[in-house]
């Protein structure tokens, strides 16, 4: 099973569309924060590929739960720190953390803490001029009760390509790019310290291990700007400190041939390959010692 944000980091993007506010492109563009030189596009297909690697909240807070602990409010950015991040790049990355944060209040049933972070996230999200795309009326109500968490999973995610394909329209396809790295990261350092308190927990390793392949296709993403863009290019850099240590990591893929199964009268294909995970308990202290330490310096 495969980790995480989008899932969870997509728990904040519901759509408003049509609410009238702050559609006007000029009033987008001035929210921006200038650039010599506009990094590429990359085509809504690549990211929607990456999006398909990760799975929805339901996976993500069967496995926390399972694993016997409880509700940890020190594992996430205090919902406080809006007011530091004043650049678009801080901003942006800092939505998809908080996005993630939102949904692990969520798993926990913790209201209180969730209504705190919708705040923090209409914030952010304003200050990037696409709060137009975040009904936070519609968001407490499925938020709020854990068996909305399938609707909320197929409305967040279409209105995720949305805001994609209209970041893409302004040349501002990098912000998608920082929501979806900063999620992944949050959630990366909630499971890496979960596994901390629960180390005999097999599952939460291999999960931690599985991360190695999303890694790549971030770093891929990230690539795109570090020409163009310094934030970005550090960023890479600090993720490439990230892949070193999951280096040593393996991930051994053996091919079984597909077979076709009759459930419930449908015909469908079963996958039969099989993937192992070595991870030994070092590298999942170096694997969550470089993670927060690339934290820190995104929400400080």
């Amino acid at each position: 099973m495969r980790l995480l944000p989008i899932g969870l980091c997509l728990a904040i993007l519901l759509s408003a569309c049509g609410s009238g506010k702050k559609t006007d492109e000029q009033a987008f563009l001035e929210g921006l924060d200038s650039a010599k030189t506009e990094g590429p596009t990359i085509s809504e297909e690549v990211i929607g590929d990456i999006l398909q690697q990760i799975p929805s909240p339901l996976e993500i807070s069967v496995l926390l739960k399972e694993s016997g602990k409880k509700y940890n409010a020190s594992f996430l950015n205090s919902p406080d720190n809006t007011s530091k991040y004043n650049t678009n790049y801080k901003k942006a990355l800092n939505l998809g953390l908080y996005g993630t944060d939102l949904g692990y209040t969520n798993i926990y049933e913790q209201n209180q803490d969730g209504v705190k972070y919708m705040a923090s996230i209409k914030t952010l999200a304003d200050g990037l001029s696409i709060g137009q795309f975040f009904d936070v009326e519609t968001i407490g109500r499925l938020a709020t009760n854990s068996k909305n968490l399938d609707s909320l999973l197929l409305i967040t995610t279409q209105n995720f390509n949305t805001i994609n394909h209209y970041l893409q329209s302004q040349g501002r396809a990098n912000l998608s790019v920082l929501f979806l790295t900063g999620g992944w990261l949050e959630a990366l350092h909630i499971t890496c310290a979960t596994a901390s308190a629960n180390p005999d927990n097999q599952q939460l390793k291999e999960t931690i291990g599985e991360q190695k392949i999303i890694l790549e296709s971030i770093m891929l993403l990230l690539s795109f700007y570090k020409e163009s863009d310094q934030n970005m290019a550090s960023l890479l850099t600090d993720m490439e400190e990230l892949k070193k240590v999951y280096d040593k990591v393996k991930i051994t893929y053996t091919y079984k041939e597909s077979t076709m199964e009759v459930v419930n009268g449908v015909a469908i294909i079963k996958d039969n390959s099989t993937s192992t995970i070595e991870i030994t308990p070092e590298d999942i202290a170096s694997i969550s010692a470089v993670t927060s330490s690339i934290r820190s310096k995104i929400i400080s």
